[in-house]
């Protein structure tokens, strides 16, 4: 279906890349607020993401999904902005939050672990904490990791173990 939308895009029905905005928008303004929150403006960021995959649909060769080329995509239109304004990636830390309990006490002790985790997080380098937050946030493979940020599976897989290491001295310390 994807090869379809983009083919008929690029053929000249620019009306069709709406479909695309309106499946990956929420995808997209969510990962750039993963990984900058507040430090930059999310719409624009989303916005000038789009603007960039339109450019670059005719150079997608389809060897990865589409979804991925655009992560990676977001992830360099981020990087681009925060280096625009000297500002270093953050991960926000207001994930979403599911307790099956009630009570109250346990509810903050939870809250309070999650802002001392992702704390220690934004403690680590940034290319350990773009492969830990794409794969444990955004519940990507090693392997799709690897794709959306272009380097070997190899590498996904020792910034991952590294930023596991970092993080357990970082949350010991405390």
């Amino acid at each position: 279906m994807e090869y379809e939308i983009i083919q008929v895009i690029l053929n000249g029905d620019k009306q069709r890349y709406a479909d695309i905005v309106d499946r990956y928008q929420q995808l997209v303004a969510n990962l750039c607020y993963k990984l900058a929150g507040d430090s930059i403006d999310v719409e624009e960021a989303t916005q000038a993401v789009f603007v960039e995959l339109y450019f670059s649909l005719p150079r997608f060769k389809f060897e990865s999904k589409l979804s991925t080329y655009i992560y990676r995509i977001t992830l360099n239109v981020v990087c681009k902005i925060l280096k625009k304004n000297k500002r270093y990636i953050i991960l926000n830390s207001d994930v979403e939050e599911n307790y099956s309990t009630s009570s109250l006490d346990e509810e903050m002790i939870n809250n309070e672990r999650m802002k001392q985790l992702h704390s220690a997080i934004n403690k680590l380098k940034y290319e350990q904490k773009v492969a830990l937050t794409l794969h444990c946030f955004e519940d990507m493979s090693y392997k799709e990791v690897a794709e959306v940020m272009d380097v070997s599976l190899s590498k996904v897989e020792t910034l991952i173990f590294r930023a596991k290491k970092n993080l357990k001295k970082i949350l010991t310390e405390k």
